[in-house]
């Protein structure tokens, strides 16, 4: 499925994320390997953070593997056997050229030591910054339905119907953020938000805000993780053959989302809607029940339109755009958890941890649609750290960013 997409849509994955190493190294002693270079000779590029579409970019990260580094100048015998943080380099600093990343190694670094590198204005939540890219949105979606609908031309609707699907989209991404916390320090107005964005576009918000709080928290992990994980082959054996047909055949799983709320992935069990899933514990159950209410009536107001302007003029204004946002949303999520070229390692028991987990996720390039959909490509800083907010996102990748390739260059 990748390689048909990236073949079709000619996407590429942007260059994977590390962060240095920070604990116990000196930056003027610890060299890369595969070059003469140290830390402080790295230069790091400027970064400007504007809300227009011509900022300047630098997508120089190179892996979201851990960087490996060789040993500091007048170590001792026993750090260079065990390596750094205790991870084996029986190589020494005579490792040979080309060699590859191990997976299966955990990462010489800690969630903290990245934590400390990001500036703390990275961290800033701005309330109002963060409305101000609601209302634009929603002025957006208005503007775009009433001038289809006043044209009511059959050349002018494929254009609406992708420009809005399209917007539907960005609407979801900044209800994910209230889902975070990344919207602003307000629990309640997060909560407020995020049900009029999502309710909008007919995704439950708390019953959602859960089971993606689940799968930020067990990443890459083969049995825990929520969606989008590999399938045990003692799973894939019970699917009948049209679930088989419809998860694994293009497009289908591009308009799988609707069905997920509803069912989950193969596998699990319990529904989005129904606040008595195991989804949920009994204490979010009053949230799980006020967000299917809050969805049942946005479907209410839409039967309601359909009386009003006619289902036809509903399919053409709400329908097409609403399955286009959801293979925007199908489509994104499996670019950032899934590799091309090299598969991205996933994990179980004792090896899995959270920063390994967050690790494997990809950063992606979708030139000028990434302020539309609000940075949603900066994938793996936003998973290790989701309460930063989308608009510092660019910034906080950037501190980690290096101009040339002196690192293992994929998973």
């Amino acid at each position: 499925m990748a390689s048909w997409v990236l073949s079709e849509c000619g996407l590429k994955p942007l260059p994977h994320i590390f962060p240095r190493p920070r604990t116990g190294i000196n930056p003027s002693k610890a060299r890369f390997l595969h070059s003469k270079k140290s830390i402080t000779d790295l230069k790091l590029p400027s970064v400007k953070c504007s809300g227009d579409f011509s900022r300047d970019r630098n997508w120089g990260l190179k892996v979201s593997a851990p960087l490996r580094v060789a040993p500091l100048e007048g170590e001792d015998e026993e750090e260079r056997i065990n390596g750094v943080n205790g991870i084996g380099n029986n190589k020494g600093v005579e490792e040979e050229e080309g060699s590859e990343f191990d997976p299966g190694a955990p990462p010489p670094f800690k969630l903290a030591d990245i934590r400390a590198a990001i500036p703390k204005h990275c961290w800033v939540k701005d309330p109002w910054k963060s409305m101000s890219y609601v209302v634009r949105d929603v002025v957006v979606v208005f503007g775009l339905a009433a001038a289809a609908a006043y044209l009511n031309n059959w050349v002018v609707w494929p254009l609406y119907w992708a420009a809005q699907g399209t917007m539907f989209w960005a609407l979801f991404v900044l209800g994910h953020d209230c889902g975070h916390g990344s919207f602003s320090n307000d629990h309640k107005l997060n909560s407020v938000v995020g049900h009029l964005l999502h309710s909008s576009i007919l995704v439950p918000y708390h019953g959602w805000r859960i089971s993606h709080r689940t799968h930020h928290q067990n990443h890459g992990h083969v049995e825990n993780d929520e969606s989008w994980h590999p399938l045990s082959e003692k799973i894939y054996r019970t699917l009948d053959s049209a679930t088989r047909f419809l998860r694994f055949k293009i497009p289908f799983p591009l308009l799988a989302y609707p069905f997920y709320l509803w069912s989950r992935s193969p596998g699990k069990t319990g529904s989005h809607f129904d606040p008595n899933s195991d989804l949920f514990v009994p204490s979010e159950r009053k949230d799980v029940i006020t967000s299917t209410v809050c969805w049942t009536a946005m479907a209410a107001l839409l039967v309601g339109l359909s009386f009003v302007m006619g289902p036809m003029q509903l399919l053409k204004l709400y329908g097409v755009p609403y399955w286009i946002f959801v293979m925007w949303l199908d489509l994104v999520t499996y670019l950032h958890h899934h590799g091309h070229e090299d598969k991205l390692p996933w994990y179980r028991g004792k090896e899995w941890s959270y920063l390994r987990g967050g690790l494997t996720t990809l950063d992606r390039d979708y030139g000028w649609f990434n302020n539309i959909h609000h940075d949603i490509g900066t994938h793996v800083i936003h998973h290790l750290f989701p309460q930063i907010p989308h608009y510092h996102l660019i910034e906080a990748v950037s501190i980690f960013s290096v101009d040339q390739p002196t690192v293992l260059n994929h998973l």
